[in-house]
């Protein structure tokens, strides 16, 4: 499994796990990112189909832990979201 390391969430953060072995075939958002719940943050590919990851809420992309071409297994740590206000101060 390729990646850039482990991530940890504190506080009110939320860490948007792989849903899904697979490979991350694009990350549509960087680190700063302010996202709307819904929005596509990853393309996963598994059994040759795309899935799309989306924001579970708003907030703010805090880190992002996965690159195109990386290998995740199930429940990896792809990124963190903030939450606005905490991102904000």
């Amino acid at each position: 499994m390729k990646g850039r390391g482990p991530v940890e969430a504190a506080g009110g953060d939320l860490p948007v796990p792989a849903p899904i072995s697979g490979l991350v075939v694009s990350v549509a958002v960087a680190d700063g990112d302010t996202v709307e719940a819904g929005q596509i943050l990853v393309v996963l590919e598994a059994m040759k189909m795309e899935n799309d990851i989306t924001a579970p809420r708003a907030g703010v992309v805090g880190q992002v832990a996965v690159a195109d071409g990386d290998r995740v297994e199930i429940n990896h740590v792809m990124l963190v979201l903030l939450e606005e206000e905490a991102a904000a101060g």
